[in-house]
């Protein structure tokens, strides 16, 4: 992905960051997936008092996407303001392993960033097909 796509997704998952509803941990995240044919779709999270009500930013953001017909995806960027670059947690992680983006840009409002692919992240992520919970010896 070049830079300046790169730079698009973050300075557009920083926006996403606004309209974030985080009454109780006051910690905005916001993301922007760049779906195969060019379109940018947004996330941010949204807390509920019921913390399993509550949704990430990139689930937002794929959600709105998948919702949109979607189902190829180039990459997602993710930012928050943290001091180190955000890292999505495991289970943003298998849901992208579930439409195989591999392109994850981390990013803070420093402006610093970090790009990884899921295999970096998750490399045990269950994939489309197959049984997650067989693993070859060489895996190991």
């Amino acid at each position: 992905m070049n830079t300046e796509i790169v730079d698009t997704m973050v300075r557009v998952a920083m926006q996403a960051m606004d309209n974030a509803y985080v009454p109780y941990s006051k910690a905005a995240i916001g993301a922007c997936v760049l779906a195969s044919d060019g379109t940018f779709y947004t996330g941010c999270n949204i807390e509920n008092a019921i913390p399993r009500l509550s949704v990430f930013a990139e689930e937002v953001a794929m959600y709105r996407a998948i919702a949109d017909g979607k189902r190829e995806f180039d990459g997602i960027a993710v930012i928050a303001d943290t001091e180190k670059p955000f890292i999505p947690n495991g289970a943003v992680c298998q849901l992208l392993a579930e439409f195989n983006v591999q392109e994850i840009i981390m990013a803070n409002m420093h402006g610093v960033l970090k790009t990884v692919t899921l295999d970096e992240l998750m490399p045990y992520a269950r994939e489309l097909i197959g049984n997650p919970m067989q693993l070859d010896e060489e895996d190991f």
